[in-house]
């Protein structure tokens, strides 16, 4: 009996002993920046998809299904996912993933955050209480998040820790190089402007000495008007602007309207890593946005 029982225990013991941590992430960013930190130790789900607006995920019933089932869940924070996220929580009831469990990591936590406004007004579009959201452009803030999620990591799974470290120390070493490779790039073009749709880009802007200010938006949030891109388009001939990033679900024809009035050019780029197969990782989606910037400067001299 004792031999029997066995053949059913032992199996179980090796699997638990090998049980992977199952992490959610919200957004393709961090799902990357968890994959090189967790590796093979880690199952991983991200919620939203590479070419979707973060702000406004379609939140699907077996989200709640994967959170209930988590170990762990990263959030950019700073309200990005206010929208969408908080009632999948709710639906999952799962006590390892709510706000201050080991489980729950706001992945915002230490970085210094942009446009933190002085009050709130949502007269001014779709401001956030504690800053501009999307600091995950800014490679310096992408070490941050990876020790954020090394230290989850860790603390979660004691016994892959040293795994979760040597990962850790691999992706700064690479990032770290990539990144005087990446200012390298970008210098002769310091300073020079671009138009965006969207205040998605500022953290970028600040990390290669870049302006990225003016929008086809007339606030965040807002679709364009016509008095607005008369603006843009006045602004641009003024000060010889002639790049506008557009993003995946941004509207391409207006940007291509007011690049028609400016003889200027619409630069498509990737919201997030996972968007084709050029991004399939963060440095591959970064090496992707400066790359194709330094580009499209040098044929718009």
């Amino acid at each position: 009996m004792k031999n029997l029982l066995g053949l059913f225990v032992l199996p179980l013991l090796v699997l638990a002993a090998h049980a992977k941590l199952s992490v959610v992430v919200t957004t393709p960013d961090l799902a990357s920046i968890a994959r090189e930190i967790g590796g093979d130790q880690i199952e991983l789900t991200a919620l939203a998809r590479p070419t979707e607006d973060p702000h406004f995920v379609d939140a699907k019933p077996s989200f709640i299904v994967r959170l209930n089932k988590a170990d762990a869940l990263l959030e950019g924070g700073a309200e990005l996912e206010i929208g969408w996220l908080p009632p999948l929580l709710q639906g999952a009831r799962n006590p390892k993933i709510q706000s201050g469990t080991p489980g729950y990591v706001l992945c915002h936590e230490g970085i210094t955050m942009l446009e933190i406004p002085a009050t709130l007004d949502r007269s001014k579009g779709d401001v956030h209480a504690s800053g501009n959201p999307h600091y995950m452009t800014d490679p310096a803030n992408a070490k941050i998040v990876a020790k954020h999620i090394a230290s989850a990591f860790c603390q979660l799974d004691p016994k892959s820790c040293d795994v979760f470290k040597a990962n850790l120390k691999s992706f700064e070493d690479r990032l770290d190089a990539k990144i005087v490779e990446w200012k390298m790039l970008l210098a002769p073009h310091k300073g020079k402007e671009v138009v965006t749709y969207h205040n998605y880009w500022i953290y970028f802007a600040k990390a290669f000495d870049l302006k990225m200010d003016l929008y086809l938006e007339p606030k965040p949030g807002i679709p364009p008007t016509s008095a607005h891109l008369a603006e843009v388009i006045a602004k641009m001939r003024s000060d010889n602007i002639r790049l506008i990033v557009v993003q995946p679900y941004q509207n391409r024809k207006t940007a291509e309207t007011v690049a028609s009035h400016t003889g200027g050019a619409v630069l498509d780029w990737p919201s997030f890593p996972m968007t084709n197969k050029e991004t399939q990782s963060y440095m591959d989606w970064m090496d992707f946005l400066v790359k194709s910037l330094a580009k499209s400067f040098e044929e718009k001299k």
